[in-house]
């Protein structure tokens, strides 16, 4: 269960801080050197520059303009209505802030108030809105663990199948996770979609992706394997503002 408890600690880092720095992948259990358990992953946190723009220059891209200035590759294409496959061309001009920004540079970005009353916001209903996010499946295979809220460990559902299998981004986004550090989870990845949904893929073979890439739904990530787990499978979650929800409750019917 500590990999459950160090999972949720790290969606929730990057529920509020978006990308890390890059890491080697295509590494499978056997090989390379591995961190210490549960350690968590380096994460960085967009520094706005208002006010500032950036010029394309050729063989740029987004994510190296992002990284250059200090902002998540998520963050920049957001800001800019940079739609997947986040295409940029030479001399277009990107904003390095949030266009709805109106508080003056100096102060920190706050969140807006809820105008719900504070006796209401306790009894607030938990379960997340509908998504406006296009799921698809992440794998093929017969579902053999259903999610069960409340269950440390059935934060997900997993999907049978064979070593090597391809494993998919369930949406669009941006790899925030790369790594073998969790726990009970072997070689995974997490996927950022926006600023309220990730997806999880976990024990698989090797791991395709890099911290910081640009993924299209249906885009391979993974191989499916049996890292941290008994039989090959995928572990997949999908997390609301960091809580988890019942996938197949947003995963089209088949």
């Amino acid at each position: 269960m500590r990999g459950y408890r160090v999972l949720a600690v790290v969606v929730a880092v990057v529920v509020l801080a978006g990308c890390g720095r890059s890491r080697v992948v295509r590494e499978y259990p056997h090989r390379g050197a591995r961190g210490s358990a549960g350690a968590l992953p380096p994460v960085r946190v967009s520094q706005p520059k208002y006010g500032a723009t950036a010029v394309v220059q050729r063989g740029q891209t987004v994510y190296r303009i992002a990284t250059e200035n200090g902002i998540t590759a998520l963050d920049l294409a957001l800001w800019n209505d940079i739609p997947p496959p986040y295409t940029i061309h030479p001399g277009q001009r990107l904003r390095l802030y949030p266009s709805d920004r109106r508080d003056p540079p100096a102060r920190p970005v706050v969140a807006k108030p809820s105008t719900t009353p504070p006796q209401r916001q306790a009894t607030a209903p938990a379960a997340p809105p509908a998504s406006e996010l296009a799921w698809r499946w992440p794998a093929e295979g017969a579902v053999v663990t259903t999610f069960a809220g409340g269950d440390p460990t059935r934060q997900g559902i997993d999907i049978a199948g064979k070593a090597g299998q391809p494993v998919r981004a369930a949406a669009d986004g941006v790899v925030v996770y790369s790594g073998s550090g969790l726990v009970g989870y072997g070689e995974l990845v997490i996927v950022k979609h926006n600023d309220q949904w990730l997806s999880a893929y976990g024990h698989n073979r090797a791991r395709l992706v890099n911290e910081g890439a640009l993924v299209k739904a249906g885009q391979q990530v993974a191989e499916m394997g049996r890292s941290g787990a008994a039989r090959d499978m995928l572990h997949f979650e999908i997390r609301y503002n960091g809580k988890p929800v019942n996938p197949q409750g947003y995963l089209p019917a088949r």
